[in-house]
């Protein structure tokens, strides 16, 4: 019988009990840690709004069903432009988050590019692996981090 404790056994047994960006050297809060699930949700939500406003109000000449048609595109071609020249879009701003190489460097603007095309895509966004990170973040070596 093992009488060292179930977390010592977990750990034989190959558990991990590490934080969010651990594996990746980073640090467990402050900036350059990894951004919560609730603000970088908060980031998408804040953005997708904006894209919304810029698609009725510039593309769309007041409809409504046309501005919904837009707002992918905005989306996509916001996305490519800010995370690929600034690291951040205005929703990452807002909440104080950016998107970086897990090197800590700055996203190269074809990786970014393909982030985004893949967050329109929506499916890779949704498959988070341990920590947090999005299998689009994962194909891209990205991170999203505070600021």
């Amino acid at each position: 019988m093992d009488n060292r404790g179930s977390r010592a056994v977990a750990d034989d047994r190959g558990a991990d009990f590490s934080y969010r960006g651990d594996r990746l050297g980073l640090p467990r809060e402050g900036p350059g840690s990894v951004a919560s699930p609730g603000r970088r949700v908060a980031a998408i939500f804040v953005d997708w709004a904006l894209c919304g406003l810029i698609a009725y109000g510039l593309l769309a000449d007041g409809q409504m069903r046309a501005a919904n048609s837009w707002t992918l595109l905005v989306f996509l071609v916001m996305s490519v432009l800010t995370v690929g020249t600034l690291g951040r879009t205005p929703g990452k701003r807002l909440l104080g988050l950016r998107v970086v190489h897990v090197s800590g460097g700055r996203l190269t603007f074809p990786r970014a590019a393909l982030r985004s095309a893949l967050l329109v895509l929506a499916i890779p966004a949704l498959v988070w692996d341990r920590d947090t990170r999005g299998l689009h973040d994962k194909l891209t070596d990205a991170v999203q981090v505070r600021a």
